[in-house]
């Protein structure tokens, strides 16, 4: 079972390591576009949540205080939904639709984060396959 664990873990963080190097590398192009869905000081948003990404992403993979990464993962991915992809904003329904695609995807992904955190929780130091236990 660890190994099912560590490959749902990388599995899972794929997505957001890509996300991560495209919020370092590529933040101002994303700043502007976060700067056009309203999104407050959108250069620091970008960079501060490339490195959510990037810190939850490492700690959920290695399994360094892997409960931590998840709630890093949660905190980047609450607000995302909520302020990139508010699909009740958009009138054209093309448009709609996809942020409606975006925005629950997110969701899932938060749930996702939550049970993680919970499951590191309660698994501890039984979870094999990692570098240290939970934070928390």
């Amino acid at each position: 079972m660890d190994v099912l664990v560590l490959i749902g873990r990388i599995l899972f963080v794929a997505t957001f390591l890509n996300s991560a190097f495209g919020h370092l590398t590529q933040s101002r192009a994303m700043a502007g576009y976060a700067g056009a869905k309203g999104v407050p000081a959108p250069q620091l948003a970008v960079l501060g949540s490339g490195v959510l990404l990037l810190l939850g992403s490492i700690s959920v993979l290695f399994g360094i205080w892997a409960d931590l990464g998840a709630l890093l993962l949660l905190v980047f991915l609450v607000p995302t939904a909520l302020l990139m992809h508010a699909f009740w904003k958009e009138r054209d329904p093309a448009a709609r639709q996809n942020e409606m695609i975006h925005f629950f995807k997110d969701v899932a992904l938060a749930g996702a984060a939550l049970t993680l955190l919970g499951l590191f929780s309660i698994a501890g130091h039984r979870l094999g396959l990692t570098l240290t236990g939970p934070a928390f």
